[in-house]
């Protein structure tokens, strides 16, 4: 007997996925699969994978739009086919044309399918790279104007030079500053290099 599957995915823990649980209302889900998880590629996605595992022939997958299931233009294509080769159906409810089950013009309907499943897995594609486009021309132009990035730098305390003193003069050793000040050793040579005592 075939299943329905839905497949939910949000980037980061902070997005919430309540609208897309809601764009499954009236549908008969059998299982729902949530995730967490980057679009970029399809490998360390756990939830996904899961749920690929449990897909058979005659089971319809449900996503809420194309960027839900990816973002990487080559690997939306190949896992669609990929699914689509299992003998499962494909619906993406934001895109009605994107609906395999219900695809009865036959080839010209899986040539159209696919042709806006690339078109849209380009614009996806294409939009991630304006993205980091974007990010960069910012970054270039905060520079520019003297903005600062990275974690600002640890004050050196007091406690620290007090027993860095010490330690130069040959009267304690590495771990008696570190134990003294509750530092790392990685901590200790970082600031060795930029103290002036």
């Amino acid at each position: 007997m075939s299943k329905i599957f839905a497949y939910i995915r949000v980037s980061t823990r902070e997005q919430n996925e309540n609208r897309q649980l809601d764009s499954l209302t009236g549908l008969k889900i059998d299982e729902i699969f949530i995730e967490k998880a980057s679009g970029k590629n399809f490998v360390g996605r756990e939830k996904y994978q899961l749920m690929k595992s449990k897909l058979r022939k005659g089971d319809l997958l449900v996503v809420k739009s194309i960027d839900r299931f990816g973002r990487n233009y080559s690997q939306i294509c190949k896992e669609w086919e990929s699914i689509i080769n299992m003998g499962v159906d494909i619906q993406v409810l934001d895109m009605p044309i994107l609906n395999t089950r219900n695809n009865q013009n036959g080839l010209t309907g899986r040539l159209i399918t696919d042709i806006v499943l690339k078109l849209l897995g380009y614009v996806a594609e294409r939009e991630r790279d304006n993205i980091k486009v974007r990010q960069a021309e910012g970054i270039a132009s905060a520079k520019s104007r003297g903005v600062k990035f990275g974690r600002p730098h640890a004050e050196i305390s007091k406690d620290f030079i007090r027993a860095y003193e010490l330690y130069k003069n040959g009267l304690i050793k590495v771990k008696d500053v570190m134990s003294m000040c509750n530092i790392a050793k990685s901590t200790f040579y970082k600031y060795q290099k930029s103290i002036k005592v």
